[in-house]
């Protein structure tokens, strides 16, 4: 299997003009389907997937694209970015005529794709982009209109905007650490081959071939396979990457991505549209607003590119609706991202005698399993839903399947979690102590879709808005 494997790699780095070309298919199908669905019709109840150009792309996007290129990244790495993504390809082809100025020190930031990931997860609940093809021309055209941009400005034969910018490049980075294989350099052979004429490569994101570790920030491209005969696609522990590798290599945007993004406020994203909270908050704050006559609130002439405003599908957000809508998405992620970050600290604390970042931060990376899941439950469900819409099947058995990734994903998250806490105490005590409040933060996880899946979605008034148990 190993030998397989190598010569993917190999083959991969032999064949980049036939990658280029694919990127070209890739580019120009991508290209249509974001700038033809704005000048066409909305969907009537007759559309389907066969015969509506604008749900046929609304289905490749958030059907198949968003969940299964999350999924491709646990299973392949981050191989969508290296060799089928058109905004790197893009980023990449511009940077050849660009003006290849040194990256600035602004741009290093490490909290931008947390930032990016917030703002896009955010916006894109505000404008309904993934019900709507205009919504779609300003989230995905206007993020591979920055990356051309970044191009043709920085860097040289690089993708700048792949390792520092891209919405998903953090996101990108935590899953690919769960890949099953890596490009694994051999220092040995590698200094073997001093004597030997090199052909020099240039990695797209600029990682130290001889000293790379982890597949995070490499985008599995295929270049570096085989250089100075060093260099080989090599299989590894899922594991590995997190529990051996993340002591030394983790950060702390990393982790407020992981709790605060992943966990957080992408959850409450896919969280709202069902939440009793939402509902009687709602209830709470417009009550007051009609009580003291302020009307201007409920007034439905907010632009469809701030918030959602398509009269003629009966689907528009009013001015006091849109902020609702903000408040809650980015409360309930602040709650829940902040109840995890407390509970992850206190485990750090009982597991390395004292709080110390970098054991927080590797701690931290137990969650990527079962954040993981939880994005990809979440966009699943927009799979399901088009399918069902205009495709007229149905799908008794996903909430089985929802559970059981859900299940899968805890159980993985615990293990990661041991196996990080072990290395920080001999302690049996601290072990399991540290173990069960970890234990915690998955668990409030799970409760939170448990809401989502089963408790609000039945329609009784005996169950209070603001539930926080069940009684079975």
């Amino acid at each position: 299997m190993q030998k397989i494997l190598t010569q993917i790699g190999h083959w991969l780095g032999r064949n980049q003009k036939t990658i280029r070309a694919i990127q070209w298919i890739v580019i120009l199908f991508y290209a249509f389907l974001i700038i033809v669905p704005p000048f066409l019709s909305l969907p009537d109840e007759a559309a389907t997937l066969v015969n509506n150009l604008t749900v046929f792309s609304q289905f490749m996007f958030w059907g198949i694209w968003w969940p299964f290129v999350l999924l491709s990244i646990i299973f392949f790495g981050r191989m969508w970015c290296g060799v089928l993504c058109p905004e790197g390809s893009l980023s990449e082809f511009a940077n050849r005529f660009g003006k290849h100025k040194g990256i600035p020190q602004w741009m290093k930031w490490g909290g931008w794709p947390f930032v990016s990931f917030l703002l896009t997860t955010l916006y894109g609940q505000m404008t309904s982009v993934y019900q709507y093809p205009k919504p779609v021309v300003l989230v995905l055209g206007g993020s591979t209109i920055a990356a051309i941009i970044v191009g043709l400005i920085y860097g040289k034969q690089s993708r700048i905007w792949c390792k520092f910018l891209c919405p998903v490049t953090g996101v990108f980075a935590l899953l690919s650490r769960l890949a099953p294989y890596r490009y694994k350099p051999d220092k040995a052979k590698w200094h073997d081959f001093s004597n030997k004429k090199v052909i020099p490569i240039h990695c797209p994101t600029v990682l130290p071939l001889r000293t790379m570790v982890g597949s995070s920030e490499c985008l599995m491209c295929g270049r570096c396979s085989n250089h100075r005969e060093a260099i080989e696609l090599s299989w590894r522990s899922p594991n590995e990457e997190i529990v051996v590798y993340g002591k030394d290599h983790n950060s702390i945007w990393g982790s407020l991505l992981l709790i605060y993004g992943l966990c957080g406020v992408a959850l409450a994203a896919f969280q709202w549209t069902n939440s009793f909270w939402l509902t009687h908050m709602r209830d709470i704050i417009e009550s007051w607003f009609l009580a003291h006559n302020i009307m201007w609130v409920f007034n439905t002439n907010a632009p469809w590119w701030i918030f959602t405003n398509y009269p003629d599908q009966d689907d528009v957000f009013t001015w006091i609706f849109g902020f609702e809508l903000i408040v809650y998405i980015l409360g309930m992620g602040f709650i829940i991202g902040s109840i995890s970050l407390g509970l992850l600290s206190l485990a750090t604390i009982i597991t390395n005698g004292k709080y110390k970042v970098e054991v927080f931060n590797h701690l931290s990376l137990a969650l990527t399993p079962l954040g993981a899941a939880s994005v990809f439950v979440g966009l699943f469900a927009l799979t399901v839903t088009l399918l069902e819409k205009y495709a007229n099947q149905g799908f008794t058995w996903i909430p089985y399947l929802k559970a059981v990734i859900l299940a899968l994903a805890t159980f993985w998250s615990i293990y990661l979690a041991y196996q990080i806490i072990r290395q920080y105490t001999t302690s049996i005590i601290r072990r399991i102590s540290g173990l069960l409040i970890t234990i915690l933060v998955f668990a409030m996880i799970n409760y939170s879709w448990l809401l989502v899946l089963h408790i609000w979605t039945i329609k009784s008034d005996k169950i209070p808005w603001n539930t926080l148990w069940i009684n079975f």
